[in-house]
């Protein structure tokens, strides 16, 4: 498989008043092309951290990121933009929605930023909705959604660029059950279709859905395991 994501002695320290929190103490991981990866822990085991610096959100205070063969750190603030609008799906717990915008402009507000024309946009977009069981919603607005179709749209406008990484920070923290399954069969259906998904939880029962499990512990990898049985 090819290696897509390569995090060497990945250090994250914050200054808090007159504190160093270690965040992370010497993180290393390996991701493949294809892969389905939970990262899971505890509040403040460093799962967030770990999240955000592989979304390029964050920087480390020392080691190595290569993600798709470009080393994160040498890049400046505006390859880091693009890498986050090309590479990189972004899901999020909170939906992220723009509140006046129907599902299909928030869809296809990437694309704007990409350059792609109007018609293109709007072709790619109707289709990402299709795709994720929305093509009778394109025309609501967020208020006019269940939370498991507002959910849906997020992972829509998360793919609509074609991203290395679908990366997932608690995608189902505010979804009931019935509505987290839906969501991670809706995950389970694009992981079979060839993407790379990385699922940021703090729930057993949701990473039990990845085919590999990374658990943090005090900034520390605790275990990195296969799942030899995942839910879908």
């Amino acid at each position: 498989m090819n290696e897509l994501i390569n995090l060497k002695n990945i250090v994250k320290n914050y200054k808090v008043g007159t504190q160093i929190v270690r965040a992370l103490r010497s993180v290393s991981l390996s991701i493949n092309k294809g892969e389905y990866v939970a990262i899971m822990g505890a509040s403040g085991s460093g799962k967030s951290t770990l999240m955000n610096i592989i979304g390029c959100l964050d920087t480390p205070t020392s080691g190595d990121y290569i993600l798709n063969n470009k080393k994160v750190s040498s890049l400046s603030d505006d390859e880091l933009a693009e890498i986050r609008n090309q590479e990189i799906g972004f899901v999020f717990q909170t939906f992220n929605l723009l509140p006046r915008n129907t599902a299909l402009e928030n869809v296809m507000l990437p694309l704007v930023y990409a350059g792609m024309k109007k018609a293109e946009r709007l072709k790619k977009a109707e289709g990402i909705l299709m795709d994720v069981g929305l093509a009778d919603r394109v025309e609501h607005k967020p208020n006019e959604l269940s939370g498991g179709q507002r959910q849906r749209v997020a992972v829509a406008r998360a793919l609509v660029n074609n991203p290395s990484i679908l990366l997932a920070d608690e995608p189902t923290g505010n979804l009931d059950s019935k509505i987290s399954e839906e969501i991670m069969q809706l995950f389970a259906d694009i992981h079979r279709k060839g993407n790379t998904i990385i699922l940021v939880t703090h729930e057993e029962d949701i990473a039990r859905h990845a085919h590999r499990m990374v658990r943090l512990k005090d900034g520390e990898i605790e275990y990195d395991v296969i799942n030899p049985n995942p839910i879908y």
